[in-house]
């Protein structure tokens, strides 16, 4: 009876691993396929012919390098920033009892729940008039403010699972407030560190409605403003999309390739409180 349910449960995660990883493996077929073999009838599940050219042309004619670079540039900046405020709001928030914690934790909170399109108006209205659109440092601006109170959420979690007799050791050998910060709780809180940062850049990697408004330039345009502009009126370059899509997926697999381990003990730090 242990085997059968061994059995099955391998069998279930398997199954749930080719649904997982199918989009993946057809997204490459389809970026590998010609224009003809993309639309004949019965379908391939691998290309008879190979060609790369979907490829090249995404980078050369497209300019789809520039828009990683772009991509790369406003999510590591604005990640950056935000996993250092978050770091000393999360701080703050875990150590200091004060009668506005609770409400600035219920705030930080409230922010998750609204819809971000609802803002995008509001943001035009405001930074249209004074030029700031088009502009690569609005959107770093905009991404902080968006990733912060959810990474000082995380960051709270993962600092109340220190215990505070470390600190009161590094403070009882001289270290001053700062020096106790940067040379004790950060390093030990690096998980929680690390696991905050995966997930503010992937979301600003990911994000489309703001950069879509604000960006028009080519030169300017982030990576899923550059995807977007594959769906035309009458048809969709779905070889190029899918070929730019995976693409777009490598930078954010090599982040949590390198940071997976970090990334769970950070997820497991921050789940209970002792």
């Amino acid at each position: 009876m242990k085997r059968l349910f061994v059995a099955l449960r391998i069998l279930a995660l398997a199954i749930f691993l080719v649904c997982a990883l199918f989009p993946l493996y057809w997204t490459l077929v389809t970026s590998l396929k010609g224009p003809t073999e993309m639309y004949t009838y019965p379908i391939t599940y691998w290309p008879k012919h190979i060609t790369f050219e979907n490829y090249r042309y995404l980078l050369k004619s497209l300019n789809f390098a520039r828009y990683t670079l772009n991509s790369i540039f406003v999510s590591l900046f604005s990640a950056l920033i935000a996993l250092i405020v978050a770091s000393f709001s999360g701080y703050v928030m875990a150590r200091k009892q004060f009668s506005a914690n609770k409400i600035l934790f219920f705030l930080l909170f409230i922010t998750q729940i609204i819809p971000g399109f609802m803002l995008m108006s509001s943001i035009y209205v405001m930074f249209g008039p004074i030029g700031l659109v088009d502009n690569l440092f609005v959107l770093i601006f905009l991404y902080t403010g968006i990733m912060v109170p959810f990474s000082s959420i995380m960051m709270k979690g993962f600092f109340q699972r220190i215990p505070e007799s470390i600190e009161e050791a590094a403070l009882i050998d001289g270290c001053k407030k700062l020096q106790m910060l940067f040379k004790v709780v950060f390093p030990v809180t690096a998980p929680g560190l690390a696991a905050t940062f995966c997930f503010a850049f992937v979301n600003c990697w990911n994000e489309l409605f703001l950069a879509i408004m604000l960006l028009n330039s080519e030169s300017k345009k982030t990576i899923p403003v550059g995807l977007n502009s594959f769906v035309g009126k009458a048809d969709i370059d779905w070889g190029a999309m899918a070929a730019g899509v995976l693409i777009a997926l490598l930078p954010a697999m090599l982040i949590f390739a390198f940071a997976q381990k970090y990334i769970v003990q950070g997820l497991t730090q921050g789940a209970v409180k002792e």
